[in-house]
């Protein structure tokens, strides 16, 4: 988009209330903001129990899912600004034979509706539908593979990319997959974050109250650096701790997996 960042910050806050969704996080210091967790309504069955019922069965039916989205405004070279939206969901499960305990556990990002949402937000930051069509259409292309290899014994990411459009996925992917981005420096291609070891986490009393009622205390982040180095087309993304060091921990390790898992 050919305006400043914070001439779009508004509008895009807008855009996600005028859609139903309430802001839980909003940074204009880092860019990133990130709606509360919703059901999507539109996937309660239009079956004849409901036609019959009506209203009343539309109130007390769950669809078991819920969504949220978080949006990051970056400038780019042009001195415009770069806008990624990406999609985090969860679904409720039975955890026992009978059916009277349930938890809730991720579910696989949505692609196809962050391209929706995206298309929806240019329209009203005044793309032509043409624009946006285009947009949606490129946006839920099969992207090339990425691997996990070890290099000088650590764990990396090679991804078959150049650095342009290397830095724009990785982004999308710490987005997408829980990170907190902190900082990022393009020129040196390093995403500085934060991480929570997801084994410190169980599920009592349950990962979705908790991030509904924070009634147990979260476990503390770590700090990382998620390193990009690029020749030509192919581009090595490695994890360093927080003072720089290549880092070859367990948790490197289940990073970089993270990151190769949801690139592909």
């Amino acid at each position: 988009v050919d305006r400043p960042a914070d001439q779009l910050w508004n509008p895009v806050s807008d855009f996600w209330q005028e859609n139903g969704f309430t802001l839980a996080k909003d940074d204009r210091k880092l860019g990133v903001m990130q709606t509360d967790w919703a059901e999507n309504r539109a996937k309660i069955p239009q079956d004849i129990i409901r036609r019959t019922i009506g209203k009343l069965f539309d109130q007390a039916y769950d669809t078991g899912e819920r969504d949220r989205f978080r949006t990051r405004l970056e400038r780019n070279r042009n001195g415009g600004t770069d806008i990624f939206i990406t999609h985090q969901g969860m679904k409720e499960i039975y955890t026992d034979s009978m059916k009277t305990q349930t938890i809730w556990e991720p579910r696989a990002p949505d692609h196809g509706l962050e391209a929706e949402f995206l298309g929806r937000l240019m329209l009203k930051l005044g793309a032509s539908k043409e624009q946006a069509k285009t947009l949606m259409a490129t946006a839920v292309v099969a992207q090339p593979t990425a691997r996990v290899a070890m290099q000088n014994d650590h764990p990396v990411v090679q991804m078959d990319e150049g650095f342009d459009r290397a830095w724009r996925r990785v982004g999308l992917t710490l987005d997408r997959t829980g990170f907190t981005v902190e900082d990022r420096d393009r020129s040196k291609g390093l995403y500085f974050v934060r991480y929570v070891d997801p084994t410190t986490d169980n599920s009592e009393p349950g990962f979705f109250s908790k991030l509904f009622s924070g009634s147990k205390p979260a476990a503390a982040p770590l700090q990382y650096r998620i390193a990009l180095q690029s020749q030509g087309n192919s581009t090595t993304v490695s994890v360093q701790d927080s003072n720089g060091a290549p880092d070859t921990s367990a948790n490197a390790q289940r990073i970089v997996k993270v990151i190769a898992d949801d690139l592909n």
